[in-house]
């Protein structure tokens, strides 16, 4: 029994370090659930550490495997006294697999983040040419697709936002907007209400 104990604990230890792993990513959804968009960087400083954290997730994950579905030893059998007893569920292979997927659901969540935010097409109106601006602006804090989707999501919410596409590798967004009905100082604050924060910007050439 003690190998499958020992299968279970390493069960958790995936998860957690797996749940760690992501918690760069999942903090901005919390936020937005929250209404506290201050602690959506909360836990920005772990994103180098990911690679990392995704390598451990996975080698406990294949040691907890490893250990449920290694042949037992002569000396394991003699000494498993309640071997006519029924396996916990804790400490069945159905409970290590599910542990598995939800862990593998963890370290990919910045892939499909983005479905969790509101895609709601804007009504566009028809807006004079000479009102159209489009800025880059750039921005600290942001480590994944899923913070991309945090800074979308809130600028999009001002009248007279026409697109705007952020970029966490290039760590800035592009936002074309009409300046007769929202000004860069507005999306500044937009931004910066998201936790990250908007540093400076410039006009884009069209």
């Amino acid at each position: 029994m003690k190998s499958s104990s020992k299968s279970t604990n390493s069960a958790f230890a995936s998860l957690l370090t797996a749940i760690t792993a992501s918690l760069c990513c999942i903090t901005p959804l919390i936020a937005i659930l929250a209404g506290s968009g201050g602690i959506a960087t909360m836990f920005s400083w772990l994103e180098p550490f990911r690679p990392y954290l995704i390598g451990l997730t996975i080698g406990i994950l294949v040691f907890a495997w490893y250990l449920k579905l290694k042949p037992r030893t002569q000396k394991e059998i003699e000494c498993a006294c309640d071997e006519d007893e029924k396996t916990s569920f804790w400490r069945s292979k159905s409970f290590l697999f599910v542990i598995t997927v939800f862990t593998a659901l963890m370290l990919t969540f910045p892939y499909y983040s983005r479905l969790f935010y509101n895609a709601s097409e804007k009504e566009i109106l028809v807006v004079a040419e000479n009102n159209i601006e489009k800025k880059i602006i750039e921005i600290e804090g942001m480590t994944c697709a899923g913070c991309e989707a945090h800074v979308e999501n809130e600028v999009n919410k001002l009248p007279g936002i026409i697109s705007v596409k952020a970029s966490y590798e290039n760590s800035n967004a592009i936002v074309e907007f009409d300046k007769s009905k929202v000004t860069a100082t507005e999306i500044f604050m937009a931004i910066n209400k998201t936790g990250y924060k908007a540093i400076t910007a410039e006009k884009k050439i069209r």
